[in-house]
């Protein structure tokens, strides 16, 4: 499929400026931008711009509020319930993640429950905004039900993603962001979008089989088949069931019923680095690591062992200076 390549300047001006049409705030359609700019700077396009007529269809539809009001209640020194009252998730994350680091700096740990939410994109994104106050982070989010158990034929739990973040002192911060599936389902749309066959271990069609043409795939398949499937589970316990939110199949699809709300749940844990140990020590422990991994003899085929999270360090810093390439079809909606 034909694609168009454009800096990230052009596209968060396109992206911003759809939102703003939907009767966005320009604060908060500067931050949903900033998070799916972050994302397709990766490589992660999944995640990027692509998703940008999405939000746009469910704020015109009411599925989401242009003007949420956020409501934070504090539970103990070192907790709290932060209420996102359906708006993007990308803003709600950014607050709730604020106020996560904020804990952290003030208790030595957070922990923030997130209700009310939506889709926040790529979790990277609030594990470096962390990472850049020398804050440690936990990270897990549900989505709807898309991915088949370990073992069975239908969806039940979503894609539930996790993330770390870990700051280091010279170099960049370690950031492990994944899907508990094999893959986000957002990597079955753009395979869609663009067109493309994908591998026959990342989903299945209505009867549990293996398929490589994205149209057929009914349900994900787990990562590490029944490990992926447990900490599937403990992301939607953690994220909806201790927050009070839904969960499993009970969680609105996020791509059917857009004028309902979705009420999806996050979960913030955060350390501040110096809590166990002094601070610097910490952070040039995590450098020596890092520089020991970098030194570790490659496998053949291999260059050199990366950090998690590197390969998009690296494609981020590629993509500022060369562009994004976006399908075309995402390409002339935002300019349209």
């Amino acid at each position: 499929m034909a694609t168009v390549n454009a800096s990230h300047v052009e596209l968060k001006e396109l992206v911003m400026k759809k939102l703003k049409g939907a009767d966005m705030k320009e604060h908060e359609a500067d931050i949903v931008a900033d998070v799916l700019i972050h994302a397709d700077l990766r490589g992660v396009h999944s995640h990027g711009v692509m998703r940008t007529e999405h939000y746009v269809k469910r704020l015109t539809e009411g599925g989401l509020k242009t003007a949420p009001e956020f409501k934070v209640q504090h539970k103990g020194k070192a907790a709290a319930l932060f209420d996102g009252d359906h708006g993007l998730g990308h803003v709600i994350m950014k607050e709730a993640m604020d106020e996560g680091i904020q804990l952290a700096q003030q208790q030595g740990i957070g922990a923030v429950g997130v209700i009310n939410s939506s889709h926040c994109g790529a979790l990277s994104y609030f594990a470096e905004q962390a990472a850049e106050q020398d804050v440690i982070s936990m990270i897990v989010t549900q989505t709807d039900s898309a991915v088949a158990p370990f073992g069975g034929a239908e969806a039940y739990f979503g894609t539930n993603p996790v993330a770390y973040g870990f700051p280091a002192g010279k170099h960049a911060p370690i950031i492990l962001d994944m899907a508990t599936s094999n893959v986000a389902l957002g990597k079955i749309l753009h395979a869609r979008e663009k067109g493309e066959s994908i591998p026959d271990n990342w989903g299945v069609d209505e009867n549990g089989q293996a398929v490589t043409n994205p149209e057929f795939v009914k349900s994900l398949l787990p990562v590490g088949g029944p490990k992926g499937y447990g900490l599937s589970m403990m992301v939607d316990i953690l994220s909806g069931v201790l927050t009070g939110s839904s969960f499993g199949p009970s969680i609105t699809k996020m791509y059917d019923d857009y004028q309902s709300y979705r009420r999806l749940g996050h979960m913030i844990i955060t350390l501040d680095a110096g809590l166990f140990t002094e601070k610097e020590a910490f952070l040039s422990s995590i450098d020596d690591m890092i520089d020991e991994l970098h030194r570790v003899q490659p496998a053949p085929g291999f260059k050199q062992v990366l950090l998690p999270g590197e390969p998009e360090q690296m494609k981020y810093a590629s993509s500022l200076s060369n562009g994004v390439d976006v399908p075309k079809r995402v390409y002339d909606y935002l300019v349209s």
